[in-house]
């Protein structure tokens, strides 16, 4: 069957030259962007209850671009000075780079991992004196605690936003050739919201091995998946499969 739809579980891009909006032009198919989940930050008071005080930590362990945002703003709800002399451990370039937002990149300790975790450990590996702090979501995953715990350093796992699940009431009488994936959060989201959703003729496309796991686990087909060697992304992924399938006569 030919895609002519698309619906991405993440936020709309906010840059033009987004490689969906490249796709949707060159493929003539028509996507949409709705995020299946959500994130919300938690309050200062129950951070306090994790027993978290910010003046003992000298170095701070930043996952994602809303790691860094809930960072900033837990500091201000507790009026905490965030200090010059503070380090900060981005897990890839991107997190970094948003860093910005809140400080001058020039004048801080910031150090770059590559892109996952692992790749970043040797980085806070070489810095063991410091006090970690991890300020990061209720959907933490399991290696990020298993690695840090084999550095052997002093470090602190806090939750300081939660991942909600979306309302997607106002999907329901809508069809899709593809829906697309990115974490085992969507697909709790798709249930949550749809509990007798069928595939039926409904192309799933998955992002990662855990979104896959998720996948497989609901007795789901999974027909598109990324990142492989041939296509290390989603777009390129689904462009390949919209190739295939809508020459087809």
């Amino acid at each position: 069957m030919k895609v002519k739809t698309i619906l991405v579980s993440q936020p709309e891009p906010k840059i033009e030259n987004s490689p969906y909006f490249d796709l949707q032009e060159k493929q003539k198919v028509k996507i949409d962007f709705r995020p299946f989940i959500h994130v919300e930050g938690v309050e200062a008071k129950e951070i306090r209850h994790q027993k978290v005080d910010l003046n003992n930590y000298s170095a701070i362990i930043l996952t994602s671009r809303n790691a860094v945002d809930h960072f900033f703003r837990v500091a201000e709800e507790m009026r905490f000075k965030v200090p010059d002399t503070m380090k900060y451990f981005c897990q890839s370039e991107a997190v970094a780079y948003y860093l910005q937002k809140y400080v001058v990149y020039r004048k801080r300790k910031i150090y770059v991992g590559k892109r996952t975790f692992a790749e970043l450990s040797p980085l806070i590996k070489k810095y063991k004196d410091e006090k970690f702090l991890l300020p990061t979501t209720d959907k933490l995953k399991p290696e990020v605690p298993e690695i840090l715990n084999n550095l052997g350093i002093d470090w602190k796992e806090a939750i300081f936003y939660r991942t909600v699940i979306s309302d997607l009431s106002d999907l329901a009488n809508v069809y899709y050739d593809i829906l697309v994936f990115f974490s085992p959060s969507g697909i709790e989201s798709l249930f949550h919201n749809f509990p007798d959703f069928k595939q039926n003729n409904t192309r799933l496309a998955v992002f990662g091995n855990t979104t896959l796991k998720a996948v497989e686990e609901k007795g789901l087909r999974v027909d598109i998946q990324a990142p492989t060697p041939e296509t290390p992304s989603m777009t390129m992924a689904l462009e390949k499969y919209i190739n295939e399938v809508n020459k087809k006569k």
